[in-house]
């Protein structure tokens, strides 16, 4: 694997983001043209529309899955991170800093964290802009 930086941090999983993403889309989509077709048969219809409310409850359970890991993820990073600024500095992060913005601050390497962190809360730099300001990427490699 390459070494990790700004242009490269993003994290796909191939299988979850494209291919059952894919099929989910495409399964919505059949379902919702079955649904159409079988406005004039009123024995299709019923089982036509329970199929699109369960694809709909696929996207949606395909987004919350996301989501909730992405949280619980974040919610460990901000630990570390604090954890990190406080063996350094015996301070916890400014509380002006969002979790957005801690998340993206784990990037920073040890020389530059402590400084990039006060900036972050002085200015309210955004997650994105602490990235870019970082010059020394410390990778992660576990975020998916």
């Amino acid at each position: 694997m390459a070494t990790q930086n700004y242009a490269n941090h993003r994290q796909l999983v191939p299988m979850f983001h494209g291919v059952l993403f894919g099929i989910i889309v495409l399964t919505l989509i059949g379902s919702v043209v079955n649904l159409i077709e079988s406005f004039g048969d009123h024995q299709r219809l019923y089982s036509a529309s329970l199929i699109v409310a369960v694809c709909i409850a696929l996207v949606i359970l395909f987004l919350f899955t996301r989501i909730f890991s992405l949280k619980a993820q974040d919610r460990a990073i901000r630990a570390e991170e604090n954890l990190r600024h406080f063996a350094m500095t015996g301070k916890l992060l400014d509380p002006r800093l969002g979790t957005l913005q801690t998340v993206a601050l784990r990037f920073a390497s040890d020389g530059e964290f402590v400084a990039l962190a006060r900036r972050a809360a002085e200015e309210g730099l955004t997650p994105d802009a602490i990235k870019r300001a970082v010059k020394n990427w410390r990778p992660d490699t576990y975020r998916v």
